[in-house]
């Protein structure tokens, strides 16, 4: 099974180059971030016309997650449970073929001293929550997405950039780090750990052409579901295209063993 999760950074002005990435392409799971548009106005019909159904927590203008599926999927939920306050749409799960897939889009965080960084960390928290009691069924999960979370220093070109940045923050980095203590993998971790592999460049100062990137675009697994992992890649060609997201893809291959 063809995984792939892509922050598009708004579906429609991504639309040409994500039809056409969709049919070269042809994954059976695409989790989505930062669609910025309401469901109501999703090209819900462009996609079907793939084969894809779609499932869909949007916001106007800001965040919105996604994922589309080959065959019939089972909507889960639209909440990440623990702030009932909470209406940012950056949470979305569904199950699909007997696995459990969930798309986060996590809360930037930035600047530090603000709430937004608090509200980073509280995210943070209910999310090691819900992904420890996901684990106790022995389900295959998939968690995929914009985590906004440098983990390691060998995730950025210039650690020293980031220092005060909350990406790289070191209670954030902690926090990313109880995932993996739980028993989840990094998918891309595990078969490649160089240097110098980054999901996202940022528009300004010449980043993409410098290679000055981050990953933090991850995909982790639970222990029944990285069993199956045959291969895990960032396709970042298509970061080069015109009118590009500042992400890439970032994909799994999951075998039927």
């Amino acid at each position: 099974m063809k995984i792939v999760t892509f922050n598009v950074n708004g579906v429609r002005a991504r639309m040409d180059t994500l039809i056409e990435w969709l049919k070269d392409t042809n994954p059976e799971v695409v989790a989505l971030q930062e669609i910025k548009i309401q469901d109501v106005d999703f090209p819900r019909t462009i996609f079907e016309k793939l084969g894809y159904n779609c499932y869909l927590n949007g916001q106007k203008s800001f965040n919105g997650v996604a994922i589309l599926t080959k065959g019939e999927a089972k909507l889960s939920s639209k909440v990440l449970p623990g702030n009932n306050e909470d209406q940012q749409a950056r949470f979305i799960e569904v199950y699909y073929k007997r696995k459990r897939f969930m798309c986060i889009y996590l809360p930037n965080g930035n600047p530090k001293d603000t709430e937004k960084f608090v509200y980073k960390l509280e995210w943070m928290d209910r999310l090691v929550e819900y992904c420890n009691e996901a684990l106790k069924s022995e389900e295959e999960i998939i968690v995929l997405g914009d985590f906004n979370v440098i983990p390691q220093y060998d995730d950025c070109m210039s650690p020293k950039q980031w220092a005060q940045d909350a990406l790289f923050d070191s209670e954030v980095r902690t926090k990313f780090h109880y995932l993996l203590n739980l028993g989840y993998l990094d998918a891309i971790r595990i078969l490649d750990d160089s240097n110098s592999i980054y999901t996202q460049w940022d528009y300004r100062d010449r980043a993409w052409e410098e290679n000055n990137g981050v990953r933090i675009d991850h995909i982790l697994l639970s222990p029944t579901a990285a069993d199956k992992l045959e291969d895990s890649w960032i396709e970042s060609t298509l970061r080069s295209q015109a009118k590009p997201s500042d992400h890439v893809p970032v994909w799994v291959l999951l075998g039927d063993r």
